[in-house]
This record gives C-alpha cells, sequence and structure tokens, in this order.
C-alpha cells in the first residue's frame, strides 16, 4: 500500500513494479559507481565502518531532507513509497521523509500511517544488517526506528546486538589479524551483500503492502455492501411501516368486541435467529413487535416499537414474526409482544 497525496488528502494505491524495476537498476548502478570510485581510500583503510560518526536519532533525517518544505516532504515520500525505497538509499527513502514530514506536520494521520507500514521492515533490515556484521547501515537503521518512536519494543535489543556483535567482531579482527587487503575485499564483500539483501527485503515489503492494500479494498466493498444492504432493509422497513399503519387504520374500522389479542392462539411461533455478530459478542437485548393477525391467522404486518439496542435484532425479530401462524379470528387483530435475544438462551 502507498500513501500519496491528492488535493492535500492522503489517499492509498498499490506500488507501480515497473517504476520501482527501473529506480532500483539506476539505484544500483550508481552506488555501485560510487563505491568503485571510493575503492582506492576504502583498501587503505582498516575498519571503514567504525571511522564514520555514529547516527543518531538527531542526526537520522540527513539536513537535505529536513531542508524541504512538507509538500517537497509529500510527493518525495510518496515517490519514495511507490519505488519501494522505503528505508534505503541514504536521504532519498520514505522513512527519512515522512520522518522529516512528521516534524513539520505532527498531526498528519497519512504519515503516521505510513510510518507504521514502514517500522516493522526497518526492524527486520536492522537485524540483517547486525547479522552480515554492517554495522555502520545496523546504527543507521536503528537511529531511524529511534526517531521514529523511542519506546519501541525491538529498540533496545537492537542497540544491544549492534554493540555485542561488533565487540566480537573487533576481537575476532584482532585475533586473525586481517590484511587492508583481505579488509577491502571484505568490504566489498558486504556491499555487495548489503544491495542484494536490500533489494530483497524491499521486493518483500512491497508484496505485503500490495497484500495490506487487497485486503483494504475488501474490507471496502463490504462495507459498501453492507451499506446497500442497510438501505434496502431500511425501505423494506418504511414500507412494511406504511402497511401496518394501513392495516391498524382498518382494524380500527372493526368493532372492539369483533376480536382482541385475547382471542389469538398461537398455532406455530418459530424463535428468530440469532445475528452472527451479535452471538459472536455475546451480544443481548430484546425487541418489541407490533403485528397484525389477520382472520386466517397469518401474520399480516410487523414493525418494530422498540429496541434495545437499537438495530442489532430488529431485522430478524421481524422476520420471525411474519412466519407466525395463528388460528383464524373472526376479524384482524392487532397486538404486541417483545421477543429476548440471550446468547445463553
Amino acid at each position: 500500500m502507498t500513501v500519496v497525496y491528492s488535493n492535500g488528502r492522503p489517499v492509498r494505491r498499490l506500488s507501480a513494479v515497473s517504476k520501482f524495476t527501473a529506480a532500483l537498476a539506476l539505484g544500483c548502478a550508481l552506488v555501485a559507481c560510487s563505491k568503485q570510485e571510493a575503492a582506492p581510500e576504502a583498501a587503505t583503510t582498516t575498519a571503514p565502518t567504525a571511522a564514520a560518526p555514529a547516527v543518531t536519532a538527531d542526526t537520522a533525517v540527513s539536513a537535505k531532507v529536513s531542508a524541504l518544505t512538507a509538500d517537497q516532504l509529500r510527493e518525495a515520500g510518496s515517490k519514495a513509497y511507490s519505488e519501494n525505497r522505503l528505508y534505503a538509499p541514504v536521504g532519498d527513502n520514505a522513512v527519512e521523509y515522512y520522518l522529516a514530514l512528521r516534524d513539520k506536520a505532527p498531526g498528519d494521520a497519512a504519515v503516521a500511517s505510513a510510518l507504521t507500514d514502514l517500522l516493522p521492515m526497518t526492524v527486520i533490515a536492522t537485524e540483517q544488517s547486525v547479522n552480515r556484521e554492517d554495522f555502520a547501515e545496523a546504527q543507521r537503521l536503528a537511529a531511524l526506528l529511534e526517531k521514529a518512536d523511542a519506546q519501541h519494543p525491538a529498540l533496545a535489543r537492537l542497540k544491544a546486538s549492534i554493540t555485542a556483535q561488533q565487540a566480537a567482531v573487533t576481537k575476532r579482527a584482532e585475533q586473525q589479524a586481517l590484511t587492508a587487503e583481505e579488509q577491502a575485499k571484505k568490504q566489498a564483500e558486504l556491499e555487495k551483500k548489503r544491495l542484494e539483501d536490500q533489494k530483497k527485503q524491499q521486493d518483500q515489503a512491497a508484496k505485503q503492502l500490495a497484500a495490506k492494500e487487497s485486503a483494504d479494498k475488501q474490507a471496502a466493498d463490504k462495507a459498501a455492501a453492507d451499506k446497500v444492504a442497510s438501505d434496502k432493509a431500511a425501505a423494506d422497513k418504511a414500507a412494511a411501516d406504511q402497511r401496518a399503519a394501513a392495516q391498524r387504520q382498518q382494524a380500527a374500522a372493526v368493532p372492539a368486541s369483533a376480536a382482541s389479542s385475547a382471542d389469538l392462539r398461537a398455532v406455530s411461533t418459530p424463535a428468530p435467529r440469532y445475528p452472527p455478530e451479535a452471538l459472536r459478542a455475546n451480544q443481548s437485548g430484546e425487541v418489541q413487535v407490533e403485528f397484525t393477525v389477520a382472520s386466517d391467522g397469518s401474520v399480516t404486518a410487523a414493525r418494530v416499537v422498540r429496541s434495545n439496542p437499537a438495530r442489532i435484532f430488529d431485522r430478524e425479530a421481524v422476520n420471525a414474526v411474519r412466519k407466525w401462524r395463528f388460528q383464524p379470528v373472526p376479524a384482524p387483530v392487532t397486538t404486541r409482544r417483545t421477543i429476548s435475544f440471550n446468547p445463553g438462551g
């Protein structure tokens, strides 16, 4: 799922796979070129990742990103999100753009939603960076996570893992006494592995976001279908109410001595169906239904007089009453009955 903006309002759409593939290929080419140019300098350094200043939550978002306006951040974040640059490369990824945008627009719900989707992927990427001993990347990702949520349950564990793994690597390096050439080769392999892992991770993240988008669409479709059904039920109820009113008027014209509710003798009163949603929620209630029994004993009209809770059991109560049958009476009789719904009854 991708958060974008239309007329200043957040909307969502699926990621464009073709755009992502082209952008990723271009990004890999640029990274490869920059690494080739930096290779001579890296070969003379014993531990390149250790020489770089540690990234903190305060410096996790680059100054270039922080300097953008809110509108620029929205556009850049949406583009990075749609192209699956979720947390990499540095200075051009969705996490940094949305963190900077959150600083400028703290109450933006779309930004909060996007970060909620992105943080689990960032945690996984941090763990994998530690496993492949890419501590600079692990510290950068952990700093992004800390800026996004300083109380994140995985943050302390990730920091401890980075520290412990760094200590283990340092000890191993001292024991093995790696030469500068071996270290440069290891760094080149590390960079290759990082690019491969980032591509796999972001491809997987794109699939997960697409699945979430599909689930959201299904939920929206169901809500629309439920609304159509609710509107139809309301229209049916209005029509039934009109028929009941006409029947009450007709019944009022019959002498009171002709028939009354005391004359009604039930032949069949099937129990109403229990609404599945209410049953799952263990919800109880009752509905008072007013209905008219025709001379042949059939129920010709039924309407809800009151219900508690409102509308939960109305439809099933009315449907059940319409199926009731009584012994024939001299004239139509209008009466009321209260139907109780108890999940344990």
